[in-house]
């Protein structure tokens, strides 16, 4: 069975990583576009149920497709290496994928070790609450740095798709002699910086839909840009 071998492995993990990876980015769509933007017009006992009730069933959804996504493509990574060696890293789709894959592995972080955690403290606040007792002290400086990194992800999540279908569908013409660790320290600068402001820093242009929309096509364009000019 052709499914039992090495490439049928290989078809396995990207079918997983699919599958997985469409049901994150959906949620995190939904997160962002739907959810947030209703947060905002919904009455306060209505949205403490929200919280309580659906926020958790969407979040455990969220996390562990993130985290399904992340290892099947990491394993995938490391099987294309094996099999074809870890020279076709050092190519057009090479430097495609790795950057996608940098983009998604800084999603699956802000998701298992900001957003999760800070979402679990609000949602016990919200009970507490809804209990009689006081809410969390932190509940409202957790959720805005859980919302903030959430933003962040929708801003990678442009490029990240980008650069994922582009290693296969948009062949890349670069010199042989290219300065490989110029490129890869100003594509750490500009996507470090970004991440950097997602955790520590401030929401910036991303305090709306349309901005973090428009500001994730423009992450999109100086990134391939960066990768035209310096390959």
């Amino acid at each position: 069975m052709a499914v039992l071998t090495m490439d049928g492995l290989y078809m396995l993990l990207r079918w997983a990583h699919f599958l997985a990876g469409i049901t994150w980015i959906g949620l995190l769509y939904y997160f962002n576009f739907v959810q947030s933007e209703w947060f905002k017009e919904a009455e306060a006992d209505v949205r403490s149920a929200a919280v309580q009730k659906l926020v958790p069933r969407a979040l455990w959804w969220f996390r562990w497709a993130a985290m399904v996504t992340f290892l099947a493509g990491a394993l995938t990574l490391l099987l294309k290496g094996l099999q074809a060696g870890w020279a076709v890293y050092d190519s057009s789709w090479g430097i495609f994928i790795l950057l996608g894959s940098a983009l998604g592995t800084l999603m699956f972080l802000n998701v298992w070790f900001i957003i999760w955690p800070a979402q679990k403290v609000v949602i016990a606040s919200a009970k507490q609450v809804a209990e009689g007792r006081e809410a969390l002290p932190d509940a409202l400086d957790r959720g805005a740095k859980a919302t903030l990194a959430s933003r962040t992800n929708t801003l990678f999540s442009v490029p990240m798709l980008f650069f994922m279908g582009a290693a296969s569908h948009l062949p890349l013409n670069y010199a042989d002699d290219y300065n490989r660790w110029t490129l890869w320290i100003v594509l750490a600068i500009v996507v470090g910086a970004i991440e950097i402001n997602g955790v520590v820093g401030k929401p910036s242009v991303m305090t709306t839909v349309k901005g973090v929309i428009t500001w994730g096509f423009v992450l999109s364009v100086v990134l391939y840009a960066v990768i035209e000019i310096i390959s």
